[in-house]
């Protein structure tokens, strides 16, 4: 029997896939760790999104487990070595919400761009100005976009058809698409208006975006970032806000995230997120770039061909 434990909610067309390929399928989403951990001792495959950090102590108690199902782009939570050093198949589904995360990269920057949201604002506290509101086009604009995985190269297609010009950088994955520039990081410094991140939170990546980066920058910048929290620096980023080397942000993921953000705001909020709360110039969103009524759908559809693919129907 090919047991699968679905630890986190997600569309019910994975289980649907599953199940029509004779996999079955437990539903283990409103069970504690302790109970979850009895769950895998006999699965052939965990379905996940953040729930838990799948860390080696966890793992290994799962001694008949072939695969690891994450529904989104990242796989931070869980222990890729070990997966490997035991042959475990970690998959993941970012062609699944890339067009989403792709169209909530161009409302922030239209937003921006446009000054939407802080003229919104002012309005709304009765304030009518035209003048200081003036936008600028896309086509008049330089975009660098920095990780050219699935979210990267559909918002970079996105911004080639309305007109921009698009650096890329991508230090493991090579662009060859018409109108596309791929450059290395230092040729983003000197032409770049608006800085988009879509790369994974790793060693490499973490505190990318600091005061320093930012400082290389020979134009003001609208900094943007769509993929994980920590890959900025949020104190680099406000100093940087201050000194007006970024005039403006938009963040749909932050720093302080962790598995569950709900808490947040019971605690002492850091001054710098105060910072960006209180500044008209930055539009901050609760990690829902990739997350819409389509991505939810296409996310579990994804993994499902991907483990069907990988060891086809049960009863083989």
């Amino acid at each position: 029997m090919r047991k699968v434990v679905f630890v986190d909610v997600v569309h019910n067309v994975l289980r649907e896939k599953l199940e029509a390929n004779q996999y079955c399928c437990v539903d283990a989403t409103s069970q504690n760790k302790e109970q979850v951990l009895e769950q895998i001792k006999t699965a052939f495959g965990i379905v996940i999104r953040s729930k838990f950090t799948l860390d080696s102590g966890f793992l290994e108690e799962a001694i008949n487990l072939k695969f690891i199902a994450r529904s989104g782009s990242g796989t931070e939570n869980i222990d890729l070595v070990y997966c490997n050093k035991r042959g475990v198949q970690v998959f993941s589904s970012p062609e699944g919400n890339r067009n989403a995360v792709a169209e909530h990269a161009l409302g922030f920057t239209l937003s921006l761009l446009n000054n939407i949201h802080r003229s919104h604002q002012e309005i709304k506290q009765g304030e009518w100005n035209r003048k200081s509101n003036t936008g600028k086009e896309l086509s008049a604009c330089t975009i660098g976009i920095i990780g050219c995985g699935n979210n990267g190269l559909a918002f970079a297609k996105k911004m080639r058809d309305l007109g921009a010009v698009v650096l890329t950088y991508d230090k493991y994955i090579k662009v060859e698409e018409p109108g596309i520039t791929q450059v290395p990081l230092e040729g983003l410094y000197n032409d770049v208006d608006i800085l988009s991140f879509h790369i994974p939170e790793t060693e490499e990546t973490v505190s990318m975006g600091n005061h320093t980066f930012f400082s290389r920058f020979k134009k003001q910048i609208i900094v943007l970032n769509i993929c994980r929290g920590k890959v900025i620096d949020t104190a680099g980023l406000v100093q940087a806000m201050k000194e007006k080397i970024v005039l403006k942000a938009a963040l749909d993921v932050l720093e302080y995230e962790a598995k569950s953000f709900e808490r947040f705001f019971q605690n002492a909020l850091p001054e710098d997120f105060i910072y960006l709360k209180r500044n008209p110039n930055v539009i901050l969103t609760p990690h829902i770039a990739g997350w819409t009524t389509q991505s939810y759908y296409e996310l579990s559809n994804v993994l499902g061909h991907k483990i069907i693919e990988a060891f086809g129907p049960a009863s083989l």
